[in-house]
């Protein structure tokens, strides 16, 4: 009856915020990441960046594959939630149905972080945010610098780009154009959006940019493992030489092409570290301490020029120390 007793003042405390409610009970000390899809490398690498914290904490992990679609978003931290979990890390399939999920984690007292795409609404913690404008205007510049050298400003310019309802994809399309507009590259060879993120759908947006765009002469990829696609492309028009193409983030593959200019280089986000500041930042949620609700994470830009130097960096940062 005593053991009651005070099971049942302790509920009460915490019920009217004399106890903190946020301090997981150790049934749910468990971290979950909602990943879009981990055929990306950009998203295992993320996960191993919050899992790495969280292990050390001494929590629970554990990750939940999206497969870009939606749908498949809501009944994972459906079923997450009723499970009951400490926290969720999220990086939504697209801005527009991510209040969902936040809404229902909202509902179950659930705190969630945001690690990248972001949301168009709805209550999280905080958002860990790759600086995706500046990024891209970056590589922009390398880019257009690298179309003046060789006298192609008049040429036109592709974009194969990620989903433009995620708020991360309008950034790196604004930042882009922002660069080719101030060097004068204006001509546009059109916008592909894509689905399944794979090299084969970029190979066939490439394609069909090649053949409506004889002038095609700068290509930019907005992720990584699709660029491979976009060269294949190239190689198959027959074109190789006379498009260069510029990148965003990056796989171990990427390096080695930018290391013999087979691309002109990458605006590398660190997934990894994004990844860690996510899981820090929940962390630090669990033990009542203020939490920025934006914290935005530098992306690298890297070159042929550079990327030697950067590789101690990139290892860690960027690929999760499975780079040779």
């Amino acid at each position: 009856m005593e053991r009651r007793s005070l099971l049942k003042g302790l509920s009460g405390a915490a019920a009217i915020g004399l106890l903190p409610t946020t301090a997981p009970r150790a049934a749910e000390k468990t971290i979950i990441y909602l990943t879009p899809g981990l055929d990306l490398p950009f998203w295992r690498y993320l996960s191993k960046g919050i899992e790495s914290k969280a292990k050390q904490a001494g929590y629970g992990f554990d990750v939940l594959d999206s497969h870009n679609n939606a749908s498949t978003q809501l009944k994972n931290a459906q079923d997450v939630i009723a499970r009951g979990v400490a926290g969720i890390c999220i990086s939504p399939t697209d801005s527009s149905t991510a209040p969902a999920v936040l809404e229902l984690a909202k509902k179950a007292n659930i705190p969630v972080i945001i690690s990248d795409i972001g949301t168009n609404s709805g209550e999280y913690v905080s958002f860990i945010i790759s600086d995706n404008y500046k990024g891209a205007y970056g590589i922009g510049q390398v880019l257009a610098s690298a179309m003046k050298k060789k006298g192609w400003s008049n040429g036109s310019v592709g974009i194969v780009a990620i989903s433009q309802a995620r708020r991360n994809g309008q950034a790196r399309t604004a930042g882009f154009r922002k660069a080719m507009q101030e060097a004068g590259i204006t001509k546009q060879a059109g916008l592909q959006q894509m689905q399944t993120y794979s090299a084969d759908e970029t190979f066939r947006f490439v394609q069909d940019m090649l053949t409506a765009n004889p002038d095609m002469r700068g290509l930019f990829v907005q992720t990584d493992q699709p660029t491979t696609g976009a060269l294949r492309a190239i190689r198959a028009a027959r074109r190789q030489g006379e498009v260069l193409v510029a990148a965003f983030d990056g796989t171990p593959e990427l390096v080695d092409l930018i290391k013999k200019g087979a691309v002109v280089g990458s605006g590398m986000q660190q997934p990894y570290l994004m990844g860690e500041k996510s899981a820090e930042a929940l962390l630090a949620h669990f033990k009542g301490q203020e939490v920025p609700k934006e914290t935005s994470v530098p992306i690298l830009i890297v070159t042929p020029g550079n990327v030697e130097q950067m590789l101690p960096t990139i290892r860690t940062t960027v690929f999760a120390n499975e780079l040779a």
